[in-house]
């Protein structure tokens, strides 16, 4: 298959990120050797960028949301989620260090001058979709989610008043049950609801 039909291939899922083993299906090449040296090849002419080992874009990576470039990096089920929704949503105050996406692993990484922090969530609430919604592609916790996430991550988060003021504490209730969290209520008492 030339190299146009390929790239050709990648544009009609509408994919600018990509893993090796995903190309190696699209583009049916069997050989992970072959696949790697493909791969070299189309980044030595600079028509794709590689990212790290085995994640490319159809771009630079400057380029790039964001969000969707800390989401696709990890290659599994993955959402924006805690302080980066709260900070944009102005909840919190502070701006983050690290843009937080909640995964099945814990780790840190750094893509184009952005640091992430991959928070590690248990399956069964992982793949629970009650508050996430899609944005720009890319899956991200609204504002009750991303709080009833906070208080499962760390049970004594503190809310000041000011932002207090901004929460549906309702809403973050419900959330907290449909997924199945233990939370820390605004009244103070540890529930399961």
């Amino acid at each position: 298959m030339a190299h146009n039909q390929r790239f050709a291939l990648l544009a009609s899922h509408g994919e600018i990120l990509f893993h090796a083993g995903d190309v190696a299906t699209l583009w049916k090449i069997q050989g992970r050797n072959t696949l790697y040296k493909t791969l070299s090849r189309y980044a030595a002419q600079g028509l794709i960028v590689r990212i790290h080992k085995g994640f490319y874009s159809l771009k630079s990576p400057f380029d790039i949301d964001p969000y969707l470039l800390g989401v696709k990096a990890l290659h599994r089920p993955a959402y924006i989620s805690c302080e980066s929704v709260l900070f944009n949503e102005g909840i919190l105050n502070q701006v983050p260090a690290e843009i937080t996406v909640v995964s099945s692993v814990s780790k840190r990484y750094g893509i184009a001058g952005k640091q992430f922090r991959s928070r590690k969530m248990r399956e069964g609430f992982l793949m629970n979709d009650a508050g996430i919604e899609v944005k720009n592609g890319v899956r991200t916790a609204t504002v009750p989610r991303a709080i009833a996430d906070m208080l499962y991550f760390n049970p004594a988060k503190y809310f000041d008043a000011h932002t207090s003021g901004l929460v549906d504490w309702k809403a973050v209730t419900d959330i907290a049950r449909k997924i199945g969290y233990t939370v820390h209520i605004p009244n103070g008492k540890m529930k399961k609801i």
